[in-house]
């Protein structure tokens, strides 16, 4: 019998940024060898980072990242885990997987493994729902439909571009929360995935992420921070802040739930609130900026909409911080970064 091919082999890359050796991967093999990883390797560049036997790979540090972007590496974060949108902007692929070195695989309740990359793949592959919520959740798993009084001109759904999957053990609370729950695991298991709404922020969480490329791509960028940024630990946030604004205007969609992973270890709360403690504060003023937000008629592709959304973080938020200047400019040099890179493809 013929081995089946794995869903999207050729079409999708795997981006994981890292400081250690990937000794994860020996637990993934079984889902994850079959495709392309792109590792991008933060802090000292020196650091010889070791990869498992096996597996097709490109390591990038920050000289590669110096050498390959020139003067636009500036908008690259450091020391930070933002850091893995460098991946994004290399990738060939149509697909992207994103996935933290402290990630495991999950069970389910039956005590079975849990292949993320198949339920990411399904997830990308089936469309959403943004318009209209379907009280069954995703009306297109296995054994679901849309609900009665669910308008038959909505059925077909938009495109999906992202899925976010979520997290059991560690959970992905902030510093506060960590420090007065120390102890509390994520043991529940919820069998579902549903759109998020068209107007509804999310807090996206990179750890176990997936999306088109070739839809959202130009958007994916996890902001400026840590080494040298008065902020971390929002990178994340801060890309799927923006992605969601642009899914609403261009008309796609982001699915949440599963699939789990198993976040094998808590970061410690003390650093972290070091790193948060000005998003803390600043979150307050930057979500109802995001949902005010309105682009205009005349961006119609990715690039546009985030060079206008640039321009809005320019004008809204530099009354909060001048900091978020400084991250205008990098959303601006990241699409110039992003555009020149694919530029030199052959289509």
């Amino acid at each position: 019998m013929a081995t089946p091919v794995p869903l999207l082999k050729d079409e999708l890359d795997i981006v994981i940024p890292t400081i250690r050796n990937l000794d994860f991967l020996e637990q993934w093999r079984p889902y994850l060898s079959p495709y392309h990883l792109i590792i991008v390797q933060d802090g000292d560049p020196n650091k010889v980072i070791k990869v498992p036997e096996g597996y097709d790979y490109e390591l990038y540090n920050r000289n590669d990242i110096n050498r390959i972007l020139g003067p636009k590496a500036s908008c690259i974060s450091f020391k930070d885990s933002a850091c893995r949108c460098f991946g994004f902007m290399m990738s060939k692929k149509k697909y992207i997987f994103t996935i933290d070195d402290d990630c495991w695989v999950a069970k389910d309740p039956q005590g079975k493994d849990i292949n993320a990359m198949e339920q990411h793949i399904t997830n990308l592959l089936t469309p959403s729902t943004p318009l209209f919520f379907n009280t069954l959740y995703d009306p297109y798993r296995k054994g679901a439909d849309f609900v009665r009084g669910y308008p038959f001109s909505m059925r077909e759904g938009v495109p999906t571009a992202i899925s976010h999957g979520l997290w059991l053990n560690v959970p992905d609370y902030d510093a506060p929360t960590q420090l007065v729950k120390p102890a509390e695991r994520n043991t529940r298991f919820v069998d579902m995935v549903m759109t998020i709404p068209k107007g509804t922020l999310f807090p996206m969480c990179g750890m176990n992420l997936a999306f088109e490329r070739t839809l959202i791509g130009p958007a994916m960028y996890f902001g400026l921070m840590g080494d040298g940024q008065p902020i971390g630990r929002y990178d994340d946030m801060w890309a799927g802040w923006c992605c969601k604004v642009i899914c609403d205007h261009l008309g796609y969609g982001v699915k949440t739930g599963l699939p789990y992973i198993h976040h094998s270890k808590a970061s410690n709360p003390f650093v972290n609130l070091k790193k948060e403690y000005k998003g803390i504060f600043w979150q307050e003023e930057i979500i109802p900026f995001f949902q005010q937000v309105q682009l205009s008629k005349e961006s119609v592709t990715v690039e546009q909409c985030y060079i206008e959304l640039s321009k809005l973080v320019r004008e809204g938020l530099n009354g909060v911080d001048p900091y978020f200047t400084k991250l205008a400019d990098a959303m601006v040099t990241w699409i110039e970064a992003w555009t020149e890179i694919n530029s030199k493809r052959p289509n």
